[in-house]
């Protein structure tokens, strides 16, 4: 079954990166010119995926403001013969079709993903956490799609990371089955470093059958006292089976303030408004460190 919708899911408060998130939303902080969660509907959208709900909380109304229409700034960009920006600003809102949901409490990434039971219904569909941004040649969520209309099973993209951010994120136990595509037969979130299967944690991407409302309807609370995804794709692991997909390209945590750094320093490299000036002007700071 071809995998046709996707939630984002933007309800966290972003405390890791006070005080810019006391009154901007983490997802909007920017990477160059675009704020992180347009990049994320950008890689969906490249993906083939047309259906988003994002997931929000109280406080969020830019985000629902920067995907839609602003006639004012067309008319003045327009006005003032400003064609490319004109260009730019139009294209957001025809990005996808969004829509949004608001969390009522923040109770875990379990229960920001039933608030989206309604627009699922019962197709399988892609989560995207939305302080991970991706960017590569192949798009991160195409590439956990094809695993899923590959085996028919649930999907995640995950990468081998260090013992120390296992134990801040999940641990997967695996079996190779070809190229960089995993079977998952059981996994844990947050693990100690005793309870650890292996260095591969989920970073930001999952699909799902729509089994998975039924599983965390009945889910208890988990870690942090939240009703944990994580805990519910560890039964779909262990009753159905998933696989892993050892993804490309190159992940950004804008949860993080070196995350964000790096986003930006590296985004800005390759940018061709900025880049070649950016280029030059970090040679001159390297020079001086």
């Amino acid at each position: 079954m071809k995998v046709r919708k996707a939630v984002i899911l933007a309800a966290g408060f972003g405390t890791r990166v006070l005080p810019a998130t006391k009154s901007m939303p983490k997802e909007m902080l920017t990477i160059v010119d675009k704020p992180a969660i347009q990049y994320i509907v950008e890689e969906v959208s490249r993906a083939g995926i047309e259906d988003i709900l994002i997931v929000l909380s109280r406080g969020k109304n830019v985000v629902e403001d920067h995907f839609d229409r602003s006639p004012d700034l067309e008319r003045q960009l327009e006005k003032a013969g400003k064609t490319e920006f004109l260009e730019t600003v139009k294209k957001i809102p025809k990005l996808a079709k969004i829509q949004f949901v608001r969390q009522q409490e923040m109770k875990g990434t379990g229960d920001a993903v039933m608030s989206a039971r309604t627009f699922i219904g019962d197709e399988p569909f892609v989560v995207l956490y939305g302080d991970d941004v991706i960017i590569g040649e192949d798009p991160a969520t195409a590439q956990v799609c094809r695993a899923f209309e590959e085996t028919g099973k649930g999907a995640v993209a995950m990468k081998e990371v260090p013992t120390e951010l296992v134990m801040k994120y999940s641990s997967m136990k695996v079996d190779h089955l070809h190229d960089n595509v995993y079977n998952i037969s059981d996994m844990i979130e947050k693990p100690k470093p005793e309870e650890m299967f292996s260095n591969f944690s989920i970073l930001g991407r999952c699909v799902l059958p729509s089994k998975i409302f039924d599983i965390l309807e009945k889910l208890p609370v988990g870690a942090g006292g939240e009703y944990q995804l994580t805990d519910a794709m560890k039964e779909l692991a262990r009753t159905d089976g998933m696989v892993g997909v050892d993804f490309t390209g190159t992940r950004y945590d804008m949860g993080n303030k070196l995350g964000i750094l790096k986003a930006i320093v590296e985004v800005g490299l390759d940018h061709p408004e900025v880049g070649e000036g950016f280029r030059e002007y970090l040679k001159e700071i390297s020079a001086k460190l």
